[in-house]
């Protein structure tokens, strides 16, 4: 008897896959049901083809709709809209929030889904007349509903020349020669601030970006914590590149008050979050890809780990510390409430708007800098 062979399986039509059920109770929203009617055609093949973009901010009058759309769902939540519209071969859902939005369109062809997104979307883009003043800076964050996101706005910084008075002389000249560099004088990877509260970290970090903004896109993450535990996030803000940046671009990704991440103790408390700083800066993830790392701490620089303050891995590596006495009297013009050991720059403002004291309130932006 000859053997027997096998007839080999045909792969399920993947509409009849997994087929598609509505559950709806009164734990979903109007919005929630709009994004679920949206995925149908997609979803048993009758228009296979998606294409779709975000927008961080959006004209008010904006609809996101192309010429000859049919609305065929609206809804509103505290937080956020949805509109599902169709056209001949196409589907179209606009989900909107805050002042931006994520526009998503599927078609029975590639070239009609873009077609359709692109007429969406035209002009759509909410872009303010830039300031000379003002650089833009990039902010990461997890959003529960839509994970890894980056919005953008737009950021008041003071040139070096006027902000140069607020630091002691040798955090200046350090400063002086970190406000020159270009992308060829780049060695180290991590750029390393620290020093005491209110010494005006932040603030020479803005004003870098603005001194920087010709070759290099600063981001600030929001929530560095999560940034090195989670993989997905790490990848998709360092190694993804971003929407209409150009390409040989650097990027500078700013993490603020990492203090239990590079303190001495780091490596046991945090797990592989600090290796993955480190690879990131001069390991293999950072390999091909123009990405710096600026972490601000106040701890003292005994504490830290020996792996972040290597040489060779910093770019720069400032203590920010506080004013002399000397300097202090200079900037503030008076010696009345400066002590003998000198002031942080936050001590500074406080005394020019008479509120001195531990528990004094924040100052204006636009006095200060945001000079923590």
């Amino acid at each position: 008897m000859g053997a027997m062979s096998a007839t080999p399986e045909v792969p399920a039509d993947p509409r009849h896959a997994l087929p598609i059920r509505l559950n709806v109770d009164d734990s979903d929203s109007p919005s929630d049901v709009v994004d679920a009617l949206f995925l149908g055609r997609f979803a048993t093949g009758e228009q296979p083809h998606a294409h779709s973009t975000s927008l961080d901010r959006v004209k008010p009058s904006a609809t996101l709709l192309p010429s000859g759309a049919r609305v065929v769902r609206a809804a509103k939540d505290d937080d956020r809209s949805a509109v599902l519209a169709e056209g001949e071969g196409w589907t179209l859902l606009v989900s909107r929030w805050s002042r931006g939005a994520d526009v998503t369109v599927t078609a029975t062809e590639p070239e009609l889904a873009e077609r359709v997104l692109k007429e969406a979307t035209d002009g759509a883009k909410d872009e303010p007349e830039p300031q000379p003043e003002n650089v833009t800076m990039g902010f990461w964050y997890v959003s529960p509903r839509r994970g890894p996101h980056r919005t953008t706005r737009q950021i008041g910084a003071g040139t070096w020349e006027e902000i140069r008075p607020n630091y002691t002389a040798p955090v200046a000249d350090a400063m002086d020669r970190l406000m020159a560099v270009t992308p060829d004088d780049i060695t180290g990877r991590l750029l390393l601030l620290h020093g005491p509260p209110g010494t005006g970290k932040t603030s020479a970090l803005r004003t870098l970006a603005r001194s920087w903004r010709d070759w290099c896109q600063v981001d600030c993450v929001l929530d560095p914590e999560r940034l090195f535990s989670d993989v997905g996030y790490l990848m998709d803000i360092a190694i993804g590149e971003d929407e209409g940046t150009p390409r040989g671009r650097w990027r500078l990704l700013l993490l603020e008050d990492c203090d239990e991440l590079i303190r001495g103790e780091a490596k046991h408390a945090a797990g592989q979050a600090l290796s993955r700083l480190l690879n990131l800066t001069d390991g293999l993830l950072g390999q091909g890809r123009n990405v710096l790392v600026a972490v601000t701490t106040n701890e003292d620089l005994e504490r830290l780990h020996p792996a972040v303050v290597r040489p060779g891995r910093c770019l720069a590596r400032v203590e920010v510390g506080r004013l002399t006495r000397a300097e202090a009297v200079t900037w503030l013009g008076r010696e009345e409430g400066v002590g003998r050991d000198g002031a942080t720059l936050a001590e500074l403002f406080a005394l020019r708007r008479g509120t001195p004291g531990v528990d004094m309130p924040h100052p204006r932006a636009t006095d200060s800098g945001l000079y923590l």
